[in-house]
């Protein structure tokens, strides 16, 4: 069996309960027998447990529709791990507060404290490390366009 991934991202957008919701990913397995179809979705205050249930089920609604209720595949709805890059301008809203580790297009990397978002991009207070102490910079604006990697560095303290 195999899936449209283009068909299946409409289908995944016509499931969404709501604009708060976004798609961050859509995957489909190469596998012949059985596909997993993956789709990871995000909001800016996070998604409880329930929501991911209710878009799951319209979802598999929609491609037992479209490909016929004997079509087998493993559907997974999920939010983006701890470990996952933010690849989406909305998914910083949520993390603001929280200590990014960010990768540039011009290669420098950055870690600091994410202070705001903004429409073009985040205020971060960067980080540096002086002999064997840490100073925090000024808050200062960094476009989104010039972001290549954003990751929120998980802490056990």
């Amino acid at each position: 069996m195999h899936f449209d991934r283009t068909q299946l991202l409409e289908m995944l957008q016509e499931s969404l309960s709501g604009p708060e919701l976004f798609v961050v990913g859509l995957t489909v397995s190469d596998s012949a027998v059985r596909p997993k179809i993956t789709a990871i979705l995000d909001s800016e205050q996070g998604m409880g447990i329930e929501e991911y249930a209710r878009v799951s089920r319209r979802l598999a609604h929609r491609i037992d529709e479209a490909y016929g209720e004997e079509a087998s595949y493993t559907l997974e709805v999920t939010s983006p791990g701890a470990d996952q890059p933010l690849t989406d301008s909305r998914q910083y809203t949520r993390h603001v507060g929280r200590k990014l580790q960010l990768k540039l297009t011009d290669g420098t990397e950055k870690i600091g404290a994410l202070e705001a978002t903004e429409t073009e991009g985040i205020q971060l207070a960067e980080e540096i490390k002086e002999k064997s102490k840490t100073k925090t910079l000024p808050t200062a604006f960094i476009p989104f366009s010039t972001i290549a990697e954003a990751r929120v560095v998980i802490s056990f303290k």
